[in-house]
């Protein structure tokens, strides 16, 4: 509204603005000729004082030699020349003055009118016309809020630009193969319809964000080569009642004429959640929504050939008649990509960027995981960023390596100077929780160790597996936290001091006791339980929503079994940094000296005092997929 405003206004000043110029020289004053009679007239003709004398009709338009304006009018029924006899002119004289003839013309007269009253009218008249206009379209648009608002793309659209196939989405393989007979169906659905099969009704994507469910809704548009309906769950809802419920009405209306098509309906769980729960009550719009949603999906007729795919990483909070057989009938699970998924990935979002001959994707695929697609898409588009600034004309290992850290933990802070105790209190921070790792069997290796500030960390120790993992033992669990409690035990050891550098490897290393405890069942003093109902309820907070189904004497003993692990995690740390106290001076000043420390010189340096570990480890933990230890300051 006060767009719409503040427009008009402007519109109003340019269009008086226009009229003030147009009429401008109609509205000049000028200075009138002169009147006289026609005895002054002839009175100057005989005195040689008259140069021209133009005659329009009966008016006369006098130019003295002196160029003076005069004006006059002669007798209508005789010409100029007699009217002039007739008062004594001298007919030598009148010889001397020339004489032009003008044909009575009234195109100037008509002109003047026209420009000076009729165009006023019709700008005046156009301008309300326009206002009246935009003031009915201001009122249509109430009834387009019914109108779906979901963007169409047809297959002969975009002829010119590349489209996303399935050869474009790399790794999902399992997936891609569950959509293909979608993409069957679709482009034949007679051949199904003759065996009795009916076309499956909804697809729901349901993975980590970033993981593909966008990519992968395109790439079947386009296989199928059909038209494709984008619409995100929170453009349904209005600040209007009925709003949402009549654009899902429309847009399914516009679909099945548009048979066989696909519907993508991206982040369900926006209109999805799971009814009656909410504050609402039952009357509630997203929930009206949602139960259109769910009439639609089940009232379509058989066979019509409009396939709906929605995606979601919260599946767990939507609601069940949404996920029961007959609306979504194919649920679709996109994992994390694994080593050699990442390195398909990197190939792809790397086939427009000049890369060097010795560029290593496997390495970065390596030093990548848990990475989701769009972490990979990111990464290369990072290593691009930094080649360009250097001048180079192609990306090499050295940015793809360093992107890898930027993706992590964010830029480099080089403007973020420590004082020369805070850098010593970070080397000692950080050394400890590279000694630990490294001498713990089951902890993954030390890839770098910075004192460098990154994002909002003032030094971290990057570990980076060997290979991909998804089952985590005890023995893994209780490494790491002795890991992350190794920097606070290094401080207080050196320094006899705590800071607040230790944060952030506390919360996690406290997360991560509870989660052994309550979800795992991995204490032996608690047992094989678990404990907390987990289940959101929409519109309440998580605190308020997760249910606690135990009683005070077992939460209790749940904190004192979180403390005990922390504590022996401490302990064993502690015992570590004590007996190899010359090691961690080694590390820590070298760390002061340089700033950074690579895998090879680490290891180098462990073996020249012959600290080794027992066992080497090959786990990756996914739930600590970007691990790096973050310390700030």
């Amino acid at each position: 509204m006060a767009k719409n405003l503040i427009k008009n206004i402007i519109y109003i000043i340019a269009i008086f603005f226009l009229i003030a110029v147009v009429f401008s020289p109609w509205m000049q004053t000028k200075e009138q000729p002169k009147t006289i009679g026609l005895t002054e007239l002839v009175s100057q003709i005989n005195q040689e004082k008259i140069d021209h004398i133009i005659v329009n009709g009966s008016d006369l338009e006098i130019t003295a030699k002196d160029n003076s304006k005069e004006i006059s009018r002669k007798e209508d029924e005789s010409s100029l020349t007699d009217t002039l006899k007739n008062y004594g002119v001298d007919p030598q004289k009148l010889d001397q003055v020339q004489i032009e003839i003008q044909n009575d013309n009234s195109f100037k007269f008509w002109g003047t009118i026209i420009i000076t009253t009729i165009l006023p009218i019709l700008i005046i008249g156009f301008f309300l016309w326009y206002m009246l206009r935009q003031a009915q379209r201001g009122a249509n648009q109430a009834f387009l809020f019914t109108k779906s608002m979901a963007r169409v793309i047809m297959p002969e659209d975009d002829k010119g630009i590349r489209k996303v196939t399935f050869k474009d989405v790399a790794g999902l393989k399992e997936a891609k193969e569950e959509l293909m007979e979608i993409v069957e169906f679709l482009k034949s659905p007679q051949k199904f319809i003759k065996m009795g099969a009916k076309i499956p009704k909804g697809v729901l994507l349901i993975g980590p964000p970033g993981c593909g469910k966008t990519l992968l809704a395109k790439a079947v548009a386009n296989e199928a080569n059909v038209p494709f309906f984008n619409i995100s769950g929170s453009e349904f809802i209005e600040l209007f009642v009925g709003v949402g419920s009549a654009r899902v009405r429309d847009l399914f209306r516009t679909a099945k004429k548009n048979a066989p098509c696909l519907v993508f309906v991206d982040e369900l769980d926006a209109i999805g959640r799971h009814r009656g729960a909410g504050l609402g009550g039952g009357h509630d719009e997203r929930e009206q929504t949602l139960n259109q949603i769910l009439v639609e999906m089940d009232g379509f007729e058989p066979n019509s050939g409009v396939v709906v795919i929605s995606a979601t990483n919260r599946p767990d909070i939507l609601d069940p008649a949404l996920l029961r057989p007959g609306r979504f009938d194919r649920r679709v699970l996109l994992d994390l990509p694994d080593i050699n998924d990442r390195e398909q990935i990197l190939r792809v979002h790397g086939q427009d960027k000049p890369m060097e001959n010795n560029v290593d994707l496997r390495q970065i695929a390596e030093r990548t995981p848990g990475f989701s697609g769009a972490d990979l898409a990111n990464l290369m588009n990072e290593a691009a960023i930094l080649a360009a600034r250097k001048n180079k004309k192609s990306i090499g290992q050295l940015e793809l390596i360093d992107s890898i850290e930027k993706v992590l933990l964010g830029p480099e802070r080089k403007s973020h100077i420590l004082s020369l105790k805070e850098k010593e209190i970070t080397a000692y921070h950080e050394a400890g929780h590279a000694l630990v790792a490294h001498i713990l069997p089951n902890v993954d290796p030390v890839r770098k160790i910075s004192i460098i500030a990154r994002g909002r960390a003032a030094g971290y120790t990057l570990k980076l597996p060997i290979e991909d993992k998804h089952l985590h033992s005890r023995s893994e669990f209780l490494e790491e936290l002795s890991v992350l409690l190794a920097g606070f035990t290094s401080e207080k050891l050196v320094f006899n001091e705590i800071t607040t550098g230790a944060a952030n490897d506390l919360e996690r290393a406290s997360d991560l006791a509870r989660q052994i405890v309550t979800q795992y069942g991995m204490s032996e003093k608690i047992g094989p339980i678990t404990f907390g109902n987990r289940e959101e309820m929409v519109f309440l907070g998580k605190e308020i929503a997760t249910e606690k189904d135990y009683s005070e004497k077992v939460a209790t003993e749940i904190d004192e079994e979180v403390s005990r692990l922390i504590h022996d995690a401490q302990r064993n740390a502690a015992k570590i940094i004590t007996e190899k106290r010359n090691l961690l001076n080694k590390i820590a000043q070298r760390l002061i000296e340089k700033e950074t420390i690579e895998k090879e010189e680490f290891e180098e340096l462990m073996k020249e005092v012959g600290a080794t570990k027992t066992k080497q480890t090959k786990s990756s933990k996914t739930r600590q997929t970007k691990a790096a230890d973050q310390t700030p300051l």
